[in-house]
């Protein structure tokens, strides 16, 4: 089995691929037997989402072999497993039925271009964007996709948050999902006439061949701070990660935010064309961005670039890095053919209506600053993103900003004393709960957050582990014109306590706290 969702995104009407033609393609061997006319109309590496005709892929796992699991994908109908030598001995002890195709190297790093050939992805009529950075790709999918909606081109994407096909919206669980899932979505977008394509692209998705078989038009880089270390190890790894990604076998063009030393590394190292964006002023680039205002309740910026190439327009969501994720989205679609004419011809004034799940979003924008405190919910849990928030909120906050946060357990624990001294520094109060702790004991969590908090020496730390206590909490301590920020949970609608997963939304949360105080009707 496989960390995948069962139950992936399918295309409705599959075109069945002969196997032999992929056994010939990709040097596979069968056994026991010949394939015959044997066809694969579907890829799946989950056991309990084989359908009838897939090709159920058993991969080696930390625990268990895929094909373990053989005789659940024969009984649910697959037409044949593909796997390597050892899953085949494991397939022969069980007797199993259904044809084996056997990789020599690892099934993962043929499964993009296999799913890819079953799918017929492999060449879509669609435009293909993909972004990466450490923060706010999530921001910058949905602009994509609100900027192509304005061009009247359909759009699809795949988040953090969820799969979108036009109209049609999937809840999602990975940032990027499995290849065989990516490519049955993309079919499906096929299908239902998507023009336009928007997917966030993680680090642990190069990595670990997630995004094999997908042909980027344009790909992005906009920043990169410390995460994933539990994973990668240290910067240098995690950024290579990145780097993989503006090489011809994924992409033809890249954008790159070049304010940093790591986005001018990326430009330098890329090994495909790249367009560089500039929001520093005097920092060298083909683009410049520059923010004309800024409130709670939005950003407005111009952009400059090439041959006269020019955008004036607004977010309505805080911060400087929102112009910036709006700005990188204009120039990918620019990048594309995609003129920013075109866009500017489908907005209001330049104004972007998009909105973000769980990404700064306002619980009560309703609610006039003078009656009482702003509240805003965010997925952020990174340094990077503590920093870009907090330094927004100091621009535009009238009033205290009360910061509320926690952390993820069994991971990168070396962030959390910064996370805490960040949040110390830039906040009025800080608030230390639970976010996820997982088999760690909450309060050694805590205590290490708080522990960064403290060392600041400016804000009022204090440590209330239970969530749902902590937003009354903030609630109760603001005044008209504060502002509160709950950051880590954003979107998400369940927290991992040890071993359990229990149903918490933030957002509902902070909307009932909120009610409860009269502050939301």
């Amino acid at each position: 089995m496989s960390t995948g969702d069962a139950l992936s995104i399918r295309p409705q009407h599959p075109r069945p691929l002969p196997l032999v033609r992929l056994a010939e393609r990709y040097g596979l061997e069968t056994a026991p037997g010949e394939l015959g006319e044997a066809t694969a109309s579907g890829v799946t590496l989950d056991s309990r989402d084989v359908r009838p005709g897939d090709l159920y892929v058993g991969m080696p796992g930390a625990r268990r072999h895929g094909a373990e699991f053989a005789p659940q994908a024969e009984q649910s109908g697959a037409a044949a497993m593909l796997t390597d030598a050892a899953g085949l001995e494991i397939a022969r002890e069980q007797g199993i039925g259904i044809s084996v195709l056997v990789s020599a190297e690892h099934p993962r790093e043929l499964l993009g271009e296999v799913a890819a050939a079953v799918y017929g992805t492999a060449d879509l009529p669609a435009k293909v964007f993909g972004i990466t950075g450490t923060n706010g790709k999530t921001s910058v999918v949905y602009m994509l996709a609100e900027l192509l909606l304005a061009a009247g081109i359909t759009p699809g994407l795949s988040s953090t948050a969820e799969r979108r096909i036009g109209d049609e919206v999937i809840v999602s669980n990975l940032t990027s999902p499995e290849a065989s899932e990516l490519h049955g979505l993309l079919a499906r977008m096929r299908e239902r006439g998507v023009d336009g394509v928007a997917l966030e692209v993680s680090a642990h998705a190069v990595e670990r061949h997630r995004i094999d078989g997908v042909r980027f038009d344009v790909v992005a880089f906009n920043n990169f701070s410390q995460d994933h270390l539990d994973d990668f190890g240290d910067m240098e790894s995690y950024f290579a990660a990145k780097l993989a990604l503006f090489s011809p076998e994924h992409a033809e063009r890249g954008v790159v935010v070049v304010d940093s030393p790591y986005g001018q590394r990326i430009a330098r190292e890329s090994r495909i064309p790249v367009t560089r964006l500039a929001t520093d002023y005097g920092q060298q680039a083909d683009w410049h961005l520059a923010v004309t205002r800024q409130t709670l309740d939005g950003v407005s910026f111009v952009l400059q670039g090439p041959e006269g190439a020019h955008f004036r327009g607004s977010v309505p969501v805080f911060g400087r890095f929102m112009a910036e994720n709006a700005a990188l989205a204009l120039i990918m679609l620019h990048e594309a053919g995609i003129p920013i004419s075109r866009v500017e011809a489908g907005l209001e004034n330049g104004r972007i209506p998009v909105y973000i799940p769980g990404r700064l979003e306002c619980m009560n924008p309703g609610l006039p600053l003078a009656a009482g405190p702003r509240f805003f919910v965010d997925y952020g849990h990174t340094p990077g993103a503590f920093q870009a928030m907090l330094d927004a909120l100091g621009e535009v906050a009238p009033g205290r900003v009360i910061f509320l946060f926690g952390a993820d357990g069994d991971r990168d624990t070396t962030k959390r004393e910064e996370m805490g001294r960040i949040a110390g520094a830039g906040s009025d109060t800080v608030i230390v709960c639970d976010y996820h702790p997982r088999s760690e004991p909450p309060e050694a969590i805590r205590a290490q957050l708080i522990a960064g908090a403290r060392s600041a020496k400016r804000a009022r730390v204090i440590e209330e582990g239970d969530p749902r206590t902590a937003v009354r909490l903030a609630v109760s301590i603001a005044e008209p014109g504060d502002v509160i920020l709950y950051a880590g949970p954003g979107h998400e609608d369940y927290q991992e306590v040890a071993g359990q997963i229990l149903p918490y939304s933030a957002r509902d949360e902070v909307r009932g706290a909120l009610r409860e105080a009269g502050l939301l009707p």
